[in-house]
């Protein structure tokens, strides 16, 4: 592990990816997701059990090495670090209830691990160093194995130093066995912000944000997109989507009549997007891989480690911009092209904004957890409150969780089958994204059946109490 990150500075990354929560108010069981439960008063109180998926027997098995890779990003050649040559790491797919095993041969320089990012699973196979498992060291191989307990959109990543900041991570789909398939094709969109190599590495950029260098964000860069916006803390040389810049994009053909399912997974370091489909409006069906009420809208705010599920009709022939434009910085975008088959329209201009960024954006207060899904009832009290502020800054680039760095941090202790109820205040600044490992949550929205999801962006607002992203 760097020295510079744990010794006494935490990266805005390692900040939401080593916390727990959600924003203003999350609620959670420290063991899975709602089992039967102790009470307030020290008495059962009915919950039903969250179902995890029977196993089918049948076993899934990759094979993924880390090592220097060379690719090709705006026709210019750099290495890095990557998961079987590519860029993004290979997609990985197997159906719930599935055993996957996936051997990681580890052949670069220093040691690694695999995250399984929003899949509920035992600590031994969640990928963290130091807290669950050792490093893979450098020559080595380990194989993580574990049955997929609920179906979803996920990724995986390396959880070592700055290699998240490189070219380690994939998709991870985890097909329903039960689910309807109402959509005839289907594409996985993973998300990037691109700086290694170009020039320079992360851990250069690490030592400039420290030193408040000009890799950061300002405010000139903000573009008058409402009162929430912040600038991000670095504008990145390049923006990806599956690998490939806007140069040259990836392309989604579509067959006119039919319906498309976009797999949206932002796996970025530091960038929120802002994703909209030029000339057609998108049915959200899942957040973080749980079904959700179904919402149409225009565009979605997809922070840091999110994952959403859209459906598209594709009723509009034409070649069509998707784009991602970066939060904060709206002159920075990334595209793909939504290509009707048999087109010959022109192809928007690479830097062409569709009116869609600008219109009816998804909010979390719009979204309900699908009907039937297990959700704590309503009236049910916390058996523990914890209240957890964020504080920190851009002046040493440190960011602590009530008021401590997170070599400093106290465990927070929780009984087995509690359910807990996380209570976010931000004193920063910065948006954040906090993500909870082995778990889902439920988030206290205000509509009494919130989305159950494992990653939220929690915002400030003139120092008040955090607050869900609008």
């Amino acid at each position: 592990m760097n020295a510079l990150r744990r010794s006494f500075i935490i990266t805005r990354r390692e900040f939401f990816t080593t916390a727990g929560g959600g924003a203003a108010a999350v609620l959670l069981n420290s063991c899975g997701l709602f089992p039967q439960g102790t009470g307030t008063q020290g008495t059962m109180s009915p919950l039903p059990s969250f179902p995890r998926a029977a196993s089918t027997g049948q076993v899934r098995q990759y094979t993924l090495e880390a090592a220097l890779v060379n690719i090709t990003l705006n026709g210019k050649s750099l290495s890095t670090w990557g998961y079987n040559g590519g860029l993004p790491g290979p997609e990985i797919r197997l159906t719930e209830g599935d055993t996957l095993r996936v051997t990681v041969k580890n052949r670069l320089p220093e040691g690694t691990t695999i995250h399984w990012h929003g899949v509920p699973l035992v600590n031994k196979m969640d990928g963290v160093p130091d807290v669950t498992q050792p490093d893979i060291k450098p020559g080595q191989d380990f194989t993580y194995e574990f049955l997929a307990p609920t179906a979803g959109t996920y990724m995986y990543h390396s959880h070592s130093g700055f290699q998240p900041d490189r070219g380690l991570y994939g998709p991870l789909i985890i097909e329903s066995a039960k689910e309807a398939k109402n959509y005839d094709q289907e594409f996985v969109l993973v998300f990037d912000d691109w700086l290694d190599g170009m020039p320079g590495t992360p851990e250069d950029a690490m030592k400039q944000l420290i030193a408040g260098g000009d890799r950061m964000g300002n405010m000139g860069n903000m573009g008058g997109m409402g009162s929430m916006q912040v600038p991000p803390d670095i504008i990145y040389p390049l923006y990806l989507i599956n690998g490939a810049p806007s140069t040259f994009p990836v392309e989604l053909p579509v067959t006119q009549g039919q319906k498309a399912r976009l797999h949206l997974i932002n796996a970025s370091a530091s960038t929120i997007f802002r994703v909209a489909l030029q000339g057609h409006r998108m049915t959200v069906t899942h957040t973080d891989g749980q079904p959700v009420e179904p919402v149409e809208v225009d565009a979605i705010r997809l922070g840091m480690g999110e994952r959403y599920d859209v459906l598209v009709s594709a009723t509009n022939p034409g070649v069509w911009q998707l784009a991602a434009q970066v939060e904060g910085a709206t002159t920075h975008m990334v595209r793909a092209l939504f290509r009707y088959k048999g087109s010959t329209s022109t192809v928007p201009s690479v830097t062409y904004q569709p009116p869609e960024l600008t219109k009816q954006l998804l909010q979390y207060k719009m979204l309900k957890a699908a009907a039937g899904l297990v959700v704590p009832p309503a009236d049910r009290t916390p058996d523990k409150i914890v209240p957890v502020q964020l504080s920190g800054g851009m002046g040493q680039y440190v960011w602590k969780i009530n008021d401590k760095i997170f070599s400093q941090a106290e465990q927070i202790a929780v009984g087995q089958n509690q359910l807990i109820r996380f209570q976010f205040t931000s004193k920063s600044q910065m948006p954040h994204p906090m993500h909870l490992h082995g778990h889902f949550f439920q988030v206290d929205n205000g509509t009494g059946r919130g989305p159950l999801k494992d990653t939220v962006m929690v915002v400030v607002n003139d120092l008040k109490p955090g607050r869900f992203l609008p």
